[in-house]
């Protein structure tokens, strides 16, 4: 069965898992110990008003919908991060892509990390 992701650990947590990004979207994956295929979606306010960022969910959904029963990974937490990108996008390309990344998911492989900083601590204690 496939459930919904709600809480906010369980999003964090998810990005602790493997990373696939492509031009519309991130996915990121990570067991979750035996509860199922779970998913989550999120999608900031940089990608637009609500309007758009509800749309963009709801094509997130239906390709979810569509993909996880067949090809996501077992006993997995599936989280899909909108990008500006995907707002008028293709949904078959879309669709294409997310067989992709779930592929590359289930291989083990990650997007290399493109010389990411680690986030700075309190900078108010920072000369201490």
């Amino acid at each position: 069965m496939i459930s919904v992701l709600t809480k906010r650990a369980d999003f964090i947590a998810a990005n602790k898992g493997l990373r696939n990004a492509r031009a519309g979207f991130v996915l990121l994956t990570r067991p979750n110990g035996g509860a199922g295929i779970r998913y989550g979606i999120t999608v900031t306010k940089k990608i637009g008003n609500a309007v758009v960022r509800n749309r963009m969910k709801r094509r997130f959904r239906e390709l979810l919908r569509d993909a996880l029963p067949q090809k996501g990974l077992p006993d997995h937490d599936h989280v899909l991060i909108g990008r500006a990108g995907g707002v008028e996008r293709d949904f078959e390309t879309m669709a294409d892509e997310l067989d992709i990344v779930l592929t590359r998911a289930r291989e083990g492989k990650t997007d290399p990390s493109r010389g990411r900083r680690p986030r700075r601590g309190n900078k108010r204690n920072a000369g201490r």
